[in-house]
């Protein structure tokens, strides 16, 4: 598969697309009916406005880590970082809609973009999906893992 290959050429153009406010179960319920994974998040307006990806889905019934903690001179000290996964986890835990869940801002791709550009996103977010948009910033096509791999097999 070329590097150069036009994003549209590899994009699926039926997406499914869930809202901030969406309870999580509902969506979790829609996408196992869909066989997908994850969905865009758009506004009212149909503008994008985060990703709910499965690593968020998983992060959300997974078990919590919790901070990792050293004591020195009788004193507890929690590492750098450990805290805010915590306190992430936790978040994620008790999310309740999307709104809770997403990444925002999501990564995303303009029609214009090239096969290499989602790829790069893909491995430098760590994302199974990318939405592409428009000029506009509508969601009009996905781009999923499987459909670089797939393409690459053609």
């Amino acid at each position: 598969m070329p590097r150069d290959l036009p994003v549209t050429q590899v994009m699926s153009r039926d997406v499914l697309v869930v809202r901030p406010e969406d309870n999580v179960e509902d969506v979790v319920r829609l996408l196992g009916q869909r066989g997908i994974s994850g969905a865009p998040v758009v506004d009212a307006d149909g503008l994008l406005v985060g990703l709910l990806d499965d690593s968020d889905l998983l992060v959300a019934d997974a078990r919590l880590h919790a901070p990792t903690v050293v004591e020195l001179l009788g004193a507890y000290l929690t590492l750098p970082g450990e805290q805010r996964r915590y306190e992430t986890e936790l978040r994620h835990a008790l999310a309740r809609t999307v709104a809770e869940l997403m990444r925002t801002p999501g990564p995303s791709v303009t029609d214009q973009a090239i096969v290499e550009d989602v790829a790069t996103l893909m491995v430098e977010d760590g994302v199974s999906r990318v939405p592409v948009v428009d000029e506009a910033g509508l969601v009009v096509g996905i781009v999923t893992r499987g459909d670089l791999v797939a393409a690459m097999g053609r």
